[in-house]
């Protein structure tokens, strides 16, 4: 079996630093480790339009932004399938087909619908296309007969989910989809990363987030308000690192050798943390820290998408490509799954068999 990678984000911002420390990061290393026969990354636009119908100005605008920000990252087209959900239309008729194999109360039940509700307010009036957006993705991931989708821990729910459609088709149809496995970043603090406020997660609705394209000195400004422990009030107060944002980013981001680089009074982030916790280390010097550390990581994501910002037609080229080969591959899929369904009525006169 190949072995094959799918995964993609909602364009409905720029991405940020939680997106490349939960998934991005995680992308480019299995690009580049050559153990993928296919890895397809898709904009969700469709998506995204599930709770912006009446904003898809705000979704068109950031297509381009995403694929930027994929780019900049090191996804490379020439290893990677970067294409547009929406103009795959065979996602929307798998989608369809998976409906009648999902209850409205197994859906009501998955606890990522039910935070994604919650923090749209959606509690009242929910609109389809947004509550059955868990069968969406799994269309979208079965199309492509993905073996591995590399994303950030609140979409464990949203793969079970899938899991359980890909097992409910194969026992009414016969074998029919493949069965995918999460990839996790290897990094536990990379699993859910906090917002700048100590929020659980970081999001371009609360506002919380450090964006990939920031320059340097709003990146600053951030780190800089950064939450941390609300009872290490003074310096040599003993300080908490467990749950502390600021920690939580050092263990994301930091390498030993930025403290040969930018704090050489430590060799490591336990030498870093065992001080804070005794008490003696003020925030302000720790957030400077991080600081230079967010900008030495940051700083070549942004040259390169400048750089794209500057060929922008050819970003546009990707696009279409990856959305032409993306279809192809779909459109098989497609066809194997009207035809364990026995629904390929004209497909050699199949109808009067």
């Amino acid at each position: 079996m190949k072995k094959v990678i799918l995964t993609g984000d909602r364009p409905t911002g720029r991405l940020h630093v939680g997106h490349y420390a939960g998934s991005l990061k995680e992308r480019v290393k299995l690009q580049n480790s050559g153990e993928y026969d296919d890895i397809y990354i898709m904009i969700a636009d469709a998506q995204a339009l599930t709770d912006n119908a009446e904003h898809p100005e705000k979704v068109r605008q950031n297509i381009l932004q995403v694929a930027l920000d994929y780019l900049a990252c090191g996804i490379d087209p020439n290893k990677s399938t970067i294409f547009v959900q929406s103009m795959i239309p065979e996602l929307t008729e798998l989608t369809f087909y998976y409906m009648n194999l999902v209850t409205v109360s197994r859906v009501q039940r998955n606890p990522t619908v039910k935070a994604e509700i919650q923090m749209r307010n959606f509690e009242a009036s929910i609109p389809v296309g947004f509550f059955c957006y868990p069968i969406s993705q799994a269309a979208d991931i079965t199309a492509f007969r993905a073996t591995a989708v590399p994303v950030g821990e609140d979409q464990l729910p949203m793969l079970e989910q899938c899991k359980e459609i890909v097992h409910k088709f194969n026992s009414v149809y016969g074998e029919t989809l493949t069965e995918p496995q999460i990839i996790l970043p290897s990094n536990k603090a990379c699993l859910r990363l906090p917002g700048i406020d100590g929020k659980a997660k970081m999001s371009k609705s609360l506002g919380n987030c450090i964006y990939l394209a920031e320059e340097p000195e709003d990146i600053k400004k951030k780190v800089m308000s950064m939450f941390t422990d609300p009872n290490h009030l003074r310096v040599e107060d003993p300080g908490k690192v467990e749950g502390n944002p600021v920690f939580i980013y050092l263990d994301a981001f930091c390498r030993d050798e930025h403290f040969a680089e930018f704090w050489n009074d430590y060799s490591c982030l336990d030498e870093l943390k065992a001080h804070y916790q005794r008490g003696g280390l003020g925030d302000v010097k720790v957030k400077k820290f991080l600081n230079n550390v967010m900008q030495e990581e940051l700083r070549p994501i942004r040259e390169r998408r400048k750089e794209w910002e500057n060929h922008l037609p050819d970003v546009l080229d990707i696009l279409k490509e990856g959305s032409k080969v993306a279809k192809e591959t779909a459109a098989k899929t497609l066809e194997d799954v009207r035809h364990s369904m026995r629904i390929d009525y004209f497909t050699d006169n199949n109808l009067l068999k």
